[in-house]
């Protein structure tokens, strides 16, 4: 507990992003794990003042459930021909649970756990199905070495009290959770009392600063003291280990087994002490290492400009957008498709340059990335790897 408070004092602030040359989610620079952001559809139960245009439709644009599955057993093939065998995948829509064949789609996954290293789970969504269904999700995600839902708070529907329930029913199964709440700047104020509400039941919250309709940067209208406490404000904490703890609860997900080390992702040779908390790492052009708790503070210090870098995004991880259903290297980037749902698609061989002037997404800019010229491992089967010893010890 201790040791966590003292990592929750971080100071972001610090970070020297001007020397940054590389950055990247630490479960992925030190193992074999593939990434993969999912949007289900658009259709979305929620009518948010704030969001996209292109955020959520009344239109129920779901593909069939055989095709979703059929196109997660090829993204496996595809990434294990390229020497990755533990993954990631991450569910978001619109709102992903009015997907009808969305538990199956889960269970499926799930099912292919011992032919793997590691799977992991996560799901954007507005919480407002039933505590019972939450109770079959539990149920179905209960044998994934980690399974997390990030909650999105809308204000304009949700109700505090209710949202709580479901918050604190999934923490108690082991699911962690953060809330997500876009910081409108116009009502800045009111939403940062509610944030509190949710800190002070110890619950993780993440401050998101709007965006521009076509996500390309942040909106105007934050004040000094807005930007500041987006930049430091409410650090991320363990409070799901935190609550069964107090429950005198032990964790009954399977231990983590890497292919390429047999430990915690977020534990590196030299970074022991680092808890899991602190997602993300960067480099300085000193050799030097920083850490952050999450991607999504990346914007609020204007962190997102990785045009030249080398990343490898679209070899080790992938997005699928609808209404197209595109598969693409990241949500941002403007380069072609690596294919489509309907026709297929082919990952990169190699980690690729990047040619799109701002990574606005958190889910493209924690894929590890690297400056050019630098001679640093994105992950442990790099080729620079094996050919740089001392990061190989």
């Amino acid at each position: 507990m201790k040791k966590s408070l003292k990592w929750s004092k971080y100071d972001f602030t610090k970070i020297p992003f001007e020397k940054i040359v590389r950055v990247g989610q630490r479960t992925l620079l030190y193992s074999d794990l593939f990434c993969v952001s999912w949007i289900l559809g658009r259709f979305c139960n929620y009518r948010c003042s704030y969001c996209w245009p292109h955020g959520r439709s009344d239109v129920r644009d779901h593909r069939p459930t055989k095709l979703i599955i059929k196109t997660l057993d090829e993204i496996k093939h595809q990434a294990r021909e390229r020497g990755f065998n533990s993954f990631h995948f991450s569910f978001s829509g619109g709102e992903p649970t009015f997907h009808p064949g969305y538990l199956g789609i889960l269970k499926h996954y799930g099912n292919d756990l011992p032919n793997t290293n590691y799977q992991s789970l996560h799901m954007t969504t507005n919480l407002s199905p039933s505590l019972n269904w939450f109770k079959k999700y539990a149920a179905i995600t209960r044998d994934l070495h980690q399974v997390a839902v990030t909650a999105s708070w809308h204000w304009e529907f949700a109700r505090k009290e209710e949202f709580l329930k479901k918050l604190l029913f999934c923490m108690e199964n082991d699911i962690h959770i953060t809330v997500n709440i876009v910081m409108v700047p116009k009502r800045f104020n009111k939403l940062w009392e509610e944030a509190l509400y949710f800190h002070k039941h110890g619950i993780n919250v993440t401050l998101k600063p709007q965006s521009d309709p076509k996500a390309s940067f942040v909106v105007d209208g934050y004040t000094r003291e807005m930007l500041r406490r987006l930049r430091k404000g409410l650090p991320q904490m363990d409070y799901t280990q935190f609550r069964l703890n107090q429950e005198g609860k032990k964790s009954a997900r399977p231990k983590i087994m890497f292919g390429f080390k047999k430990r915690l992702p977020s534990q590196h040779a030299d970074d022991s002490e680092v808890p899991p908390i602190m997602q993300i790492e960067f480099t300085d052009n000193q050799g030097r290492k920083w850490y952050m708790d999450q991607a999504e503070r990346f914007n609020a210090f204007n962190f997102n400009r990785f045009k030249g870098w080398e990343c490898s995004s679209g070899f080790r991880s992938i997005v699928i957008r609808e209404p197209r259903g595109t598969i693409k290297r990241s949500y941002g980037c403007q380069d072609k498709p690596l294919g489509y749902i309907e026709k297929g698609f082919k990952l990169f061989n190699s980690p690729q340059r990047c040619i799109t002037p701002t990574c606005v997404s958190s889910a493209d800019s924690k894929i590890p990335k690297r400056a050019p010229g630098i001679k640093l491992p994105l992950w442990p089967g790099d080729k620079i790897f094996s050919d740089n010893s001392k990061a190989a010890k």
